[in-house]
């Protein structure tokens, strides 16, 4: 109500010299107008920010995959024989035949199972990416003749 403003604190004043209206208001003033700024316009900026974002993400991204490099793994496998009348040098030798990439065979050492019966317990390096164990398994135990079963007994990580 009219009342209600007379009593009001603080001065009086004309709305149309307050806020951005007063320009439109006013006229055709457009020295005070400045079209050319546009505080939501920033495409220059977003394409210059989304563009170093994205060489970061492939810097880091090469970076990590320059690390990367094929893990290995050393791993233990017990081989073994039918019998005890399984000559366990030709077995190891036959073993020891197989060449795959990212395998090399280490040493090995026959032990005592029981009852005159030795396995071949024999180590190996893996490159991981390159060897798949379950492979190397089945090509070892296609020696029918001399081989019964094979088993993992370690298996780590280098």
């Amino acid at each position: 109500s009219d009342a209600e403003r007379k009593n009001a604190p603080g001065k009086a004043e004309d709305l149309a010299k307050l806020g951005p209206a007063a320009g439109a208001a006013g006229g055709d003033d457009d020295e005070d107008d400045d079209d050319s700024f546009d505080m939501f316009d920033d495409d220059d900026d977003d394409e210059e920010a989304e563009r170093l974002k994205e060489e970061r993400r492939n810097a880091a991204y090469n970076k990590a995959m320059s690390k990367k490099k094929s893990g290995k793994s050393q791993i233990v496998m017990d081989i073994k024989p039918w019998d005890d009348t399984t000559n366990m040098k030709e077995l190891e030798a036959n073993v020891r035949k197989i060449e795959l990439k990212g395998l090399t065979w280490q040493q090995s050492k026959l032990v005592d199972v029981g009852y005159g019966i030795k396995k071949l317990q024999i180590m190996f390096v893996a490159v991981d990416d390159e060897l798949s164990i379950d492979e190397l398994e089945e090509l070892i135990q296609a020696d029918e003749d001399r081989v019964q079963s094979t088993d993992i007994v370690s298996f780590n990580k280098l």
